[in-house]
């Protein structure tokens, strides 16, 4: 009598794949929250001194005595806890990329994992880079122009809710627009677009940054400017490194075709 067992049919394979897949997100998805809770536990404490932190590039242009004020009645409480937590996925974003890249990596060949990481941490990079940007730079210029046009005979008090919204929303905007690089490369390295192509629409490329800028920032030049010409500098960094990331592959064809020749 065989004791050997019946091999599992390709469609048990194929649910068995998935089931492992599910169970591997699902756990993944549960350290990335659990992560986020812990850092938000260790922020929760801060949660005022936070808020001071990042009202401070707006109060510092406000008139002596100013302050801000908050419409709702618990406002004052949840507004700083709110900030507290999306404080602490910004601050989790490596690990939660690391999740991403131990999720995927499994599936990649060998040359993929060794552009997919260096990627991952680039991007990362360049995401906090962004956010610094924004606030040491373009929230000086914006807040101080906003408080120099207000009318005669208007005093500023802004709500601490609307004013967070406000600033995640740039720095978050500013943190994705420093992405473009990255964006730029994969798009050449996954053949959507050659790099003669990304020289030959530049003009395109800075009237599109004019519109993000124009349609992600307050409605002044200023703001406009400070986030398209970033865009504009940024891709030509892409088309930089998507250059000499593709000058190996092109001096091989070179190389090839006159070899065919000859």
């Amino acid at each position: 009598m065989s004791n050997s067992r019946p091999r599992p049919s390709p469609d048990n394979s194929t649910e068995m794949g998935w089931l492992h897949h599910l169970f591997e997100l699902r756990n993944r998805l549960v350290k990335s929250v659990v992560f986020v809770l812990a850092v938000f536990a260790g922020l929760a404490y801060y949660a005022n001194d936070i808020y001071a932190y990042l009202a401070d590039p707006l109060l510092r242009y406000m008139p002596a005595g100013s302050q801000m004020i908050a419409i709702e009645v618990a406002s004052p409480f949840l507004i700083p806890f709110k900030l507290a937590f999306l404080t602490a996925v910004l601050v989790s974003v490596p690990f939660l990329l690391y999740q991403v890249w131990a999720f995927v990596a499994p599936g990649l060949h060998r040359h993929e994992k060794r552009l997919f990481f260096p990627m991952l941490l680039a991007s990362t990079l360049l995401f906090y880079v962004g956010l610094a940007f924004a606030y040491f730079a373009v929230f000086s210029v914006i807040f101080g122009f906003m408080t120099t046009a207000a009318p005669r005979g208007v005093a500023m008090m802004t709500d601490i809710g609307h004013y967070l919204d406000f600033v995640m929303s740039m720095l978050v905007a500013f943190g994705a627009v420093f992405e473009v690089p990255i964006l730029t490369l994969l798009l050449v390295k996954s053949g959507v677009v050659d790099y003669e192509d990304l020289t030959d629409k530049r003009g395109y490329v800075i009237v599109g940054a004019f519109i993000i800028g124009a349609i992600l920032t307050p409605p002044d030049i200023i703001s406009q400017t400070l986030m398209a010409v970033p865009i504009w500098l940024l891709f030509e960094v892409g088309v930089i490194l998507a250059y000499f990331s593709t000058a190996k592959s092109r001096n091989a064809a070179a190389m090839s075709t006159t070899t065919t020749d000859a």
